[in-house]
This record gives structure tokens, C-alpha cells and sequence, in this order.
């Protein structure tokens, strides 16, 4: 069974890879280290005039955001993916450095896979890769640059240190190294993470796995450290001095800013996150309760178990919640699930009821898998600014237009649905180009005030808008990138809507595919479907050249 085994470990790479390749863009969560990590690799790190050339280059000058982010996770990405950048081709730069961070995230589960087979046996980290594998969530995230996938590993290797009965001497050594990555994951990604921090460190005391004196010198050591590396980074990146995490810590818990993003029911995490990340329908109301009441997997679960509810309880108490915040709990819950999977799991030919049990466990690892992928599909449709990009890009390079430069106006939906650095500028300055290469230059602009004065439109020749109505002047609709909109059941003889004027030819994107797939899948079911409902939402408008007419579009 090694093969099966080696099977498994690779699929969580290959799994978060696939992830990547199928849903390629970004969205607006994303945009600061993805823009960071381009600019880093694009204009490097002057020495001289230092901040004159940063804020003419740097994004995030003109798109700082709600509070200042760590550079620490763009240089890494950088650093380490220019060279195989320079490789394969700046245009996959984007796909380079994402899948980067997706493989460090797959490491990490792997290392704290191969910690649950060296402590529970080869079965346990069987059910635990089996469990891993039908989460979306997990799978979906690891490559996306958001801060808390940064954090993720660390706290993943932290995790994997709790795991099993060692020695006491081994059992203090990987209590510090626990401490030492929350520490560091705290300090420069994720300023919450102090509570994880601190329900570990808090259960470690509780049942003596650790001192005081042994987890002080710990912390102060990895926190010095990750201020060493932080503040001179960041400070040096934003041009004043800063420890960004310390202004994310004062803008969300002291003055309560993130509840403009939304409020949420104390409950939310453990009604709604926590079931809908580990996916598997049984891990939540039955495998990870189990494994707590058990007598044969209480002492195995309750270290995994105990200090990430306590950080999702302590955590509820802010306002503003969203699932992506309490992914660190994902591996630790998994495996006091597989505990308990694998315990129901040898006994089956015991008793009549872990045999149900385990057929039931069989089975909820399909449905798991089976909704993983459809939840994949779904979300892939959500990033009309990244495909209307792509399309906009085929459009004016195949076109027969004499134009040498074009202005591109992109608004805001675009840009927090997939315009990205990389997308608009798909070679590096300098690099060599292909005959008659046609330059693009891109504008942001938010403001209603300018968006609403004519003259500003007459320096574009396309734009990228969600409401064609705003955009002023003659303009033509080249087409329309559709997005999800819901899921749908169509039954036979409902006629199909016409969203666009000509049918399927001016759908761009995956919207045209979701089309094919759907008038195919009716002609074998006799008219019936049910799948995504798309909707129009950005749409390619090109100005028009006098004596064109305009070409509508009609819904």
C-alpha cells in the first residue's frame, strides 16, 4: 500500500495546482500582494531616490488600501520566482508566483500529514488525506495571496508539533517550535493569531507540556526576530516607519473599522464556517465529537482540538467574521476527525453499527469530494475582470486596427474581479516583443465626480464597465463576460433567455462555455438542466469611429 500512500501525499499539491489552473484569477482580497509582488519583480529595490521611484511605481502609493500590509510575503515570492519566471515567461509570472505559495501551503500539510502518521499510525494519516483532500476551501485558498494564506503554514507547522505523546524533552522542544511559528505568523501576517497563540500556549500549562520559563525566552526570541525582519522591510516599502501589523491591530480590534465590511452572528463560525471549510458532512456533527467522547482518541484529539475551538470562540467575539479567518483550524479539526474515522473505521467487522458507521464515513468522503468539485466549478465563475482582461487583450491584438497604443479604462468591479498588474502587462520592460506589438495603458480612476465629466472618456479607445450606461460618449459593445449568478433548474420546452443581442457570438469568456455545456446537456436530458445561471457583468465597449453605428446590447 506505500504506492496508495505516496498517491495521497502527492494529490494535495496536485490538487491545489488544479485549483490554481482552473481558477487563475485574483479578486480584490488578493490585489495588494499580488500587485506587490509585481511590482517587486518588475521594478526591483532602488538604493537611490528611493522614495521618488517607489511612489511613481509602486500600486500600492495610489492603492494603499484600508491599512498598510507586510511586504514580507511579496519578496519571498519574488525573490524566489523571479528566476523561474525568468525561465518560463514573464506572461506566467502570475500562475509562478501564486503557485509558489500553493506549493509552501502543500508542504506544510504534508509535513503535518507525515507528523499524524508518525503519532496516530499510517491508517489515521490515511482517513486524515482522504478528509484533507474534499475540502475546497483549503485547496481552493493555498495559493492565493492573501495575508492568512501566509500565515497558514506557519500555523500549520505549528499545529503538526502538537501532535502525539513524545518525551517530555522532545515534548518541550516542539512546544517551542509551535510557539515560535504562531509567534511569527502573529507578528508579521495575522495580528488575531495572538489568540491561537495563546489558547496553545494556555492548554500547554494547563496540562504541563510546558513552563512559563520555557515558553517566555521562546516568544520573545521569535518575536524580536520577526520584528528585525518586518519593520526595516516594511518601513523601507512604505517609506515611513511602520510595523503594519500593529496598525491592522489598532484599526480592527481597538477601533472596530472591519465592521464596515460587514457584520456577522456570534455564531457564524461554528454554525456556518467551520462545517462549510472541512466540507465533509460528518466531520462536524460527528467524527470530531466522537473523537472528544472516545476513550480510545480523547487524549490523541483534545491538544488538536481544544486550542482551535477556544481561538474560533475567543475570535467570535469580532464583529466582522469571514470563513478565510479560521482556515488555521482546518488541519488540527481534520485530524481529530480522521481519529475518530479510523477508530469506527478498523472495528467494522465488530459490530453492526461501525460497519453502518464506516459505510457511512465511505460514503461522506464521495459527497465531500463530489461538492468540492462543484463548489470548484462554481467559484471559477466568479472573475469576469480577469477573463474580460484576457478577452479585451485577443480583441485589439487580432483586430485590424492601425492603433499602435490603446487606453483602457477599468472599473471597479473589474479591478476586484481579476485585473491584475500581470494581466494588463504580460512582458517586462525591455524584454524583447513580437513585430508590430501593440502597448496598452490602463486607467482606475474611482472617483464619481471625474467619471461623470465627458472629456474623461475621450482619451479611451475601450473600456471595461459594469454599467454601460455610465460610461459617456459613442461607444460600441463588443461583448460581454458573464458571471455566476445562481444555480438554476431548467425544465423541458423553457425557452433559453437571449442575453445578448446575437445569441452566443458576443458572450466572452466562460459564460459562452457555460452555454455550450448547458444547450448540450439539454439536448441529451430531453430540455432538462440544472447547473449555473449566468449573468451578464462586464461588458467590452469600444469607441466608435465616425459613421459607425452603435450596436446595443438587449437582456
Amino acid at each position: 500500500m506505500a504506492a496508495f500512500d505516496i498517491l495521497l501525499s502527492l494529490a494535495i499539491p496536485a490538487l491545489i495546482l488544479l485549483h490554481l489552473l482552473v481558477a487563475p484569477y485574483t479578486k480584490v482580497e488578493e490585489s495588494f500582494n499580488i500587485q506587490a509582488t509585481h511590482d517587486i519583480i518588475v521594478y526591483g529595490t532602488p538604493t537611490r531616490d528611493i522614495y521618488q521611484r517607489l511612489s511613481s511605481r509602486y500600486d500600492h502609493f495610489d492603492f494603499p488600501g484600508a491599512v498598510p500590509r507586510t511586504f514580507i510575503g511579496p519578496v519571498l515570492l519574488a525573490g524566489i520566482g523571479q528566476p523561474i519566471i525568468t525561465l518560463v515567461g514573464f506572461q506566467y509570472a502570475q500562475l509562478t508566483v501564486r503557485g509558489l505559495l500553493g506549493l509552501f501551503n502543500a508542504v506544510a500539510l504534508l509535513g503535518f500529514k507525515a507528523n499524524v502518521e508518525r503519532a496516530f499510525g499510517r491508517s489515521t494519516a490515511r482517513w486524515y488525506a482522504l478528509l484533507q483532500l474534499g475540502q475546497f476551501h483549503v485547496l481552493f485558498y493555498a495559493s492565493r495571496t492573501l495575508p492568512n494564506m501566509f500565515a497558514f503554514a506557519l500555523t500549520t507547522f505549528a499545529f503538526s508539533q502538537l501532535i502525539g505523546q513524545p518525551d517530555e524533552k522532545t515534548r518541550v522542544w516542539r512546544y517551542r517550535l509551535a510557539v515560535g511559528n504562531l509567534t511569527m505568523a502573529t507578528a508579521v501576517f495575522r495580528s488575531e493569531l495572538a489568540i491561537l497563540l495563546i489558547t496553545v500556549t494556555l492548554y500547554g500549562l494547563v496540562h504541563s507540556h510546558i513552563s512559563l520559563r520555557g515558553i517566555i525566552p521562546t516568544f520573545i526570541v521569535f518575536f524580536t526576530m520577526s520584528l528585525l525582519l518586518t519593520i526595516p522591510i516594511d518601513s523601507y516599502f512604505w517609506q515611513k516607519p511602520l510595523w503594519p501589523e500593529l496598525w491592522g491591530f489598532y484599526y480592527n480590534a481597538i477601533l472596530g473599522s472591519s465592521s464596515e465590511w460587514g457584520v456577522s452572528p456570534w455564531h457564524y463560525y461554528f454554525t456556518s464556517a467551520i462545517p462549510k471549510v472541512l466540507m465533509n458532512p460528518l466531520s462536524t456533527v460527528a467524527l470530531i465529537p466522537y473523537a472528544l467522547w472516545n476513550d480510545g482518541t480523547r487524549k490523541q484529539a483534545q491538544p488538536l482540538v481544544i486550542p482551535s475551538l477556544l481561538f474560533v470562540a475567543i475570535y467570535s467575539l469580532q464583529p466582522h467574521k469571514e470563513a478565510r479567518f479560521i482556515f488555521y483550524v482546518a488541519p488540527p479539526l481534520t485530524a481529530a476527525a480522521a481519529l475518530a474515522a479510523n477508530y469506527i473505521f478498523t472495528r467494522r467487522n465488530k459490530s453492526l453499527v461501525f460497519l453502518l458507521a464506516s459505510v457511512a464515513i465511505v460514503g461522506s468522503v464521495f459527497v465531500s469530494f463530489s461538492l468540492s468539485t462543484a463548489v470548484l466549478v462554481v467559484s471559477s465563475l466568479n472573475y469576469p475582470g480577469g477573463e474580460a482582461l484576457w478577452e479585451l487583450r485577443n480583441i485589439v491584438t487580432s483586430s485590424s486596427s492601425d492603433l499602435q497604443t490603446v487606453t483602457v479604462h477599468t472599473d471597479v468591479l473589474s479591478c476586484m474581479t481579476g485585473v491584475t498588474l500581470f494581466g494588463q502587462h504580460p512582458y517586462l520592460p525591455g524584454d524583447p516583443r513580437p513585430a508590430n506589438e501593440i502597448t496598452f495603458n490602463y486607467d482606475k480612476t474611482e472617483d464619481e465626480g471625474i467619471l461623470r465629466t465627458p472629456s474623461f472618456w475621450e482619451k479611451f479607445d475601450y473600456v471595461l464597465a459594469e454599467d454601460p450606461s455610465k460610461v459617456i460618449g459613442p461607444w460600441e459593445t463588443v461583448g460581454v463576460v458573464e458571471g455566476f449568478a445562481s444555480v438554476e433548474l431548467v425544465k423541458p420546452n423553457t425557452p433559453s433567455k437571449d442575453d445578448v443581442e446575437s445569441g452566443q457570438d458576443r458572450v466572452f469568456g466562460r459564460g459562452a462555455l457555460v452555454r455550450k455545456v448547458k444547450d448540450a446537456t439539454r439536448a441529451l436530458t430531453g430540455g432538462w438542466w440544472i447547473g449555473p445561471r449566468m449573468e451578464p457583468k462586464i461588458y467590452v465597449l469600444r469607441k466608435m469611429r465616425e459613421g459607425k453605428a452603435r450596436r446595443a446590447v438587449t437582456e
